[in-house]
């Protein structure tokens, strides 16, 4: 059975979806699950391109052990340095080098010929290959490339020390007819081509990028690279869900194993999906709320009659099914601490103790707490930072009426200790909220997006408020959840401000040590 190696770059390519702004600990919580998801290559970032994203890609490769840690990089000596500096404690130091290949990327972009874009690739790669003992290369723009040109620059890269060559369709113009053949035809055709594994990069603009990459794996792919929920630029990238589920419901005839545990894909859309602020679309392949869901009369007969008439994924394969919640208001810590740990969570007692004093206050506000509540409740505590002062939410009350304007008073510890009650009016309760939290900061905040989604069932369910900001020249993205979503948005308010604080404290150390 082939072996396809399953590259996530959610925190890299993911990460860079329009208003998507995770910081450290929410990365190393996505990475920890993707380690427990069983993918074989995590991308963290690229460490060149900002402080954060070097911090982040350091602690991945620091704590990650079961998957390779890889960084991405230019061309560019000074992209490799700051890799490795990122990347050499990780158990396999592995490193992503790309360069664009196609003529209009050579001409308009890099302004290069194409002798020098081979010239430029094979430095780079003969530098990086004296760092790194895993050295992956990209050509950028890879399927308009001109494919004898192609052959060419792969072969030296080749003799140059990578490891891996990967082939993008950066622009989700290929069909999956034409993709793998040229997978096929780069099999055959570059002297060298078994040294090497090829790999996979689909985009989605033509909704075709699950379809193009199982087409390069059917010829000669040894490893895809995708990331979950297909989070990424414009469109997208491939789904991680739906290649790791294709390959093992169609085994018979893909005939490759991923080495994917596939309970664990719910937990890991879900957890991506929360700390993104990026929703499931309801019939989203594999993990979307209505994948299993059978409305249809005939459909239903069919079900109860035989799972397999209309379900050709069991719920269990990828972690649905349901696990009871015998947890309630009478429970006690070590029950708790019990559903967290085999929930997948390591708290310290701390955290756990936070966390087990805001699931009290819910128990006894609700009728029902739900496992989707529970996980709401301990990834607040798992992905919080707590070494830098931040502003901390005393307390909020809104007055509204159809024919009064609304007026929102708060009660805020500021992160000198000092506790400020404020007040400011809006034109609605949410714009009443964010003009009173404005005045604790010097400058403008520019609200980018603003959501409230309902997070479990009921009319006492907890809702999630996401607020994405513009605070001194920075986006910022924060959440959090509560019965009432008027908190949840004044404390997620404060959190995207808190992330700001925090980023500005990274950034601060860094250039301290610079």
């Amino acid at each position: 059975m082939r072996k396809i190696d399953i590259f996530d770059t959610t925190l890299r390519d993911g990460e860079q979806s329009a208003g998507i702004n995770l910081n450290t600990a929410e990365k190393i919580e996505i990475a920890k699950q993707l380690e427990r998801l069983g993918v074989s290559i995590i991308e963290a970032g690229f460490p060149a391109a900002s402080p954060g994203d070097f911090e982040a890609v350091n602690k991945i490769a620091k704590t990650v052990k079961n998957s390779i840690v890889t960084g991405l990089a230019r061309c560019v000596k000074s992209d490799i340095d700051a890799t490795w500096e990122a990347i050499k404690e990780a158990e396999q130091p592995h490193i992503h080098v790309f360069l664009a290949t196609s003529p209009i990327h050579m001409e308009y972009k890099l302004k290069k010929s194409p002798d020098q874009v081979v010239e430029q690739a094979v430095e780079a790669v003969k530098y990086a290959k004296k760092l790194f003992p895993l050295v992956q290369w990209s050509a950028e723009d890879g399927f308009r490339s001109d494919r004898e040109f192609l052959v060419r620059i792969i072969e030296k890269v080749i003799e140059a020390g990578a490891t891996t060559i990967n082939v993008p369709d950066t622009v989700g113009y290929a069909s999956p007819q034409e993709y793998g053949e040229l997978f096929k035809f780069l099999r055959e055709n570059v002297h060298g081509s078994e040294k090497v594994k090829f790999s996979a990069h689909c985009h989605d603009d033509l909704g075709m990028a699950v379809a193009n990459s199982i087409a390069a794996i059917q010829n000669g792919a040894d490893q895809v690279e995708c990331t979950i929920n297909g989070i990424g630029e414009r469109a997208g990238n491939a789904s991680l869900e739906e290649i790791g589920v294709a390959m093992h419901i169609r085994n018979d005839f893909y005939q490759v194993e991923t080495g994917l545990n596939l309970k664990e894909i719910k937990r890991t859309s879900q957890l991506v999906s929360r700390l993104t602020g990026v929703v499931i679309q309801p019939n989203k392949a594999v993990v979307g709320k209505n994948a299993f869901a059978h409305e249809s009369g005939i459909h239903q007969d069919g079900v109860l009659k035989n799972k397999e008439t209309y379900e050709i994924i069991s719920p269990e394969l990828v972690g649905e099914a349901e696990v009871p919640l015998v947890l309630g208001k009478h429970s006690g810590r070590a029950a708790f601490r019990d559903r967290a740990e085999k929930m997948g969570f390591d708290l310290s007692d701390e955290k756990l103790n936070k966390a087990f004093q805001e699931f009290k206050k819910l128990a006894d506000r609700k009728k029902e707490i739900t496992e989707v509540d529970l996980m709401t409740l301990l990834t607040e505590q798992q992905v919080s930072v707590e070494d830098v002062p931040l502003f901390e939410l005393k307390s909020v009350q809104v007055s509204y009426g159809t024919e009064n304007i609304p007026t929102a008073t708060a009660s805020v510890v500021t992160p000198e200790g000092e506790l400020k009650t404020l007040a400011a009016t809006g034109s609605g309760s949410v714009e009443a909220i964010c003009n009173t939290l404005e005045q604790l900061v010097n400058g403008t905040v520019n609200i980018l997006d603003f959501r409230v989604k309902s997070v479990s069932k009921g009319r006492d369910a907890l809702g999630e408020a996401v607020v994405n900001l513009r605070y001194n020249g920075y986006t910022s993205t924060g959440r959090d959840a509560s019965q009432d979503v008027l908190e949840a948005t004044a404390k997620a308010y404060l959190n995207a401000i808190n992330r700001h604080l925090i980023q500005e404290s990274i950034r601060g150390k860094q250039t301290a040590e610079v």
